[in-house]
Order: structure tokens, then sequence, then C-alpha cells
């Protein structure tokens, strides 16, 4: 069997483009430097970390001249959204696999729910990936192209203190399945939900025995790797008999629900 150490040496993604959203940080990041050393040209997208964005985009190219770029875009805006991608689409003569991976993550207690909180966590999570995936279709029909979004398992289990972020993630994990086969042939979909991976930022309620309780859950009894994500990315962008596909990287988390 080809593993993905293999993987690593066979530049797979070689003369591909792809834009990855969310991509300055955390997982983002990790996607991006996978990709990227799997040969494919990348377009970076942030939308606050500018610093970080520039600092990954001047590493890759040190790496390989000229192979990844930054894009600023608030993917609340439907403006900027399409003007991302117009520019993904320009930057590299065409656009090969977009990865929905922006995303914002809060609790929003029921009965203290505003409008806020919904806008932002409904956009970022299921509004931005759809029209985005609908801005970049063009181009990736033309190029065979792929869509990976990050759902999440919070999408098939509730969270206490979540049902915003759960709901929105519910309806990614449809939207992956709709368009999956709404774009057939031309644009393969599929999506990835992570399980405990890497704890929220500032996060008050995480603290180490919170997470000890989450861990217990786990049937592997352990965090996984920002690795393990981005290793199912490159898997589902070269598999190109899969598509309506949602891979857990869990641990396992689900089979204790």
């Amino acid at each position: 069997m080809m593993t993905l150490l293999v993987f690593a040496y066979l530049m797979l993604l070689a003369d591909k483009s792809v834009l990855v959203t969310g991509a300055a940080n955390r997982l983002g990041a990790q996607i991006a430097r996978t990709l990227h050393q799997n040969g494919a040209n990348l377009i970076i997208h942030y939308r606050d970390s500018v610093k970080v964005a520039r600092a990954l985009v001047d590493d890759l190219n040190g790496l390989r001249a000229n192979s990844t770029l930054a894009i600023k875009a608030d993917l609340g805006s439907m403006d900027e959204l399409e003007a991302l991608a117009t520019s993904a689409a320009s930057a590299y003569g065409g656009l090969d696999i977009l990865v929905n991976n922006a995303s914002s993550f809060y609790p929003t207690s029921f009965g203290e729910i505003d409008l806020q909180a919904w806008e932002d966590l409904i956009d970022s999570n299921y509004k931005a990936p759809l029209f985005l995936s609908q801005a970049c279709y063009p181009g990736l029909r033309k190029n065979s192209g792929c869509i990976i979004s990050m759902v999440d398992i919070y999408a098939f289990l509730p969270l206490k203190h979540h049902s915003v972020y759960c709901s929105a993630k519910a309806a990614n994990q449809m939207l992956v399945k709709s368009l999956a086969l709404e774009l057939a042939p031309e644009v393969r979909v599929n999506g990835i939900a992570p399980g405990a991976i890497l704890w929220p930022d500032g996060d008050a309620e995480n603290s180490a025995d919170q997470q000890q309780v989450i861990l217990q859950k786990v049937p592997l009894k352990r965090c996984g790797t920002p690795q393990a994500i981005a290793d199912t990315v490159l898997f589902l962008a070269v598999s190109d008999y899969i598509t309506g596909e949602i891979i857990r990287v869990d641990g396992g988390r689900l089979l204790t629900a």
C-alpha cells in the first residue's frame, strides 16, 4: 500500500493551484505546508493575520520561488469573497483545488444568542463555503478540480453551549454531499470532520482537567495532530474516484457518542 510518507516525495500536486481559506494559522497553515511540499502553488487566504500570513508566504517561497501568495478577504463580504475567487483563479493560470478551512468557533449559550454571533458563525462555517465554492466553480470545472471542506464531528454530535456552531457545521456537511451530486462529474466535493486536534485558542473553559474528560471519550485516548488533517486533505486531493464523502479524523470519538 502506498503510504502518505511516499506521497511526500511524489509531488502529486505539481503545477496544481490551490486556494486554502484561513491558511495563516493552525490547521490551515499545516494544510498549506503539506500541499506545498507536494508541489502545489498556493493562494493563502487570511482575514486579520497579516503578519503570520506573510511569514508563511516568505517561508514557502524560500523553499520554491514564486509558489505562494497571500490574499486578504473578509468571507462575510460577498464583494471580497468574489474578488478572492477571481484573484485565486488568475494567480497561477487557473484553479484546481479549493480547501474551505476558515471557521469561527465559540460558545453561544441558549437565551443569550445574538444576531452578530449567529451571522458570524453561519457566515464562516456555511455561507462562505457555499458562495466561495460557487464563485470558484467555473475554474474548478475547467480543470476537473475538487473542493475539500472542513466539517467537524460536532456536525453529527451536539456540543453543549454551541448550538449555532453545530447547526452551521451540520449545514456544511449536507452542503458537501449536495454539491458532490450537483457538481459531478466535473468537480469532486468531499469533507473532513476533525475531532480533538487542537484546543481552541483563548478558551477559558478548556482547562487541562476538561481536556482529559474529552480525551477519555476518545477510544485512542489522545489528541490527533494537524498533520493528520493535512494528510487527509492530500489524500482527498489526489483520490480521483472519491466524492461526497466526509472522513472523520477523530480517534474514534463518534463511536462513543
